[in-house]
C-alpha cells in the first residue's frame, strides 16, 4: 500500500482515539465543574508528567494545520486526525490538570478518576516521599491513587473517619467478619 493512501488512514484512526480522548476529559470537565460547589477538601495536584513536552507538541499541531489549511489550502475534513492531536494536547491536557483533587460531598477525585464513597472497599496510605492514599472499588477490580499535600494528612484522615462512621464507606475485610472490628481503624 502507498504510503499517500496509508498515512490519512492512519491519521484517521489516531483522530478517532483522541476523539474519544477529548470527549473523556470534557465530560471530566463538566463534572468537576459541577462537583466544585460541593468539596470538602480540596487541592490543586501535580502537573502532569512531561507536561511541557504535551503544551510544545500542541503548539507545533496547531502550526501544522495552520499551515495545511492556509498555505497548502487543505479541507479541514481532511485534517480530523491533527486537529483532535491539537486539541487534545493544546486545551485538554492544560484544562485536565485544573481539576482539584480531594474530597467532595459524593466521593474522591482521585489522581486517575472521581470514585464515589459508595464504591470505596478499602483504603490504605502509603507515606513514601509522597503521602498517597490508596482506594479499592467494590464494583470494579481497581485501584485509584491520591497524593495528599502534608499540611492536609491529618484533616483527610479525619474526613476519611467521619465517612466511615456514616457509613458510607463500607470497608470489605477478609476472613470470617465477625463483626468484631472496627471499620474506622482501617484509617
Amino acid at each position: 500500500m502507498a504510503p499517500d493512501v496509508l498515512l490519512p488512514q492512519v491519521l484517521f484512526l489516531f483522530g478517532v482515539g483522541f476523539l474519544a480522548a477529548n470527549v473523556k476529559v470534557t465530560a471530566d470537565l463538566v463534572r468537576f465543574r459541577a462537583r466544585k460547589a460541593s468539596a470538602l477538601l480540596i487541592w490543586q495536584g501535580p502537573k502532569p508528567r512531561h507536561y511541557g513536552f504535551a503544551l510544545a507538541l500542541g503548539a507545533v499541531l496547531g502550526l501544522l494545520v495552520v499551515v495545511k489549511i492556509f498555505a497548502l489550502g487543505r479541507a479541514p475534513q481532511e485534517l480530523f486526525g491533527e486537529i483532535m492531536m491539537f486539541l487534545y494536547f493544546g486545551y485538554a491536557v492544560p484544562l485536565s490538570s485544573r481539576i482539584a483533587r480531594g474530597f467532595y460531598r459524593d466521593g474522591v477525585w482521585s489522581d486517575t478518576g472521581f470514585m464515589r464513597w459508595g464504591q470505596i472497599s478499602a483504603v490504605s496510605w502509603r507515606e513514601d516521599d509522597a503521602i498517597t492514599l490508596v482506594l479499592i472499588s467494590h464494583f470494579k477490580s481497581i485501584a485509584r491513587r491520591l497524593e495528599v499535600p502534608g499540611h492536609l494528612y491529618g484533616e483527610a484522615r479525619r474526613l476519611l473517619r467521619d465517612r466511615i462512621a456514616a457509613q458510607e464507606i463500607r470497608i470489605g475485610g477478609s476472613g470470617l467478619g465477625l463483626g468484631v472490628r472496627d471499620d474506622r481503624d482501617a484509617v
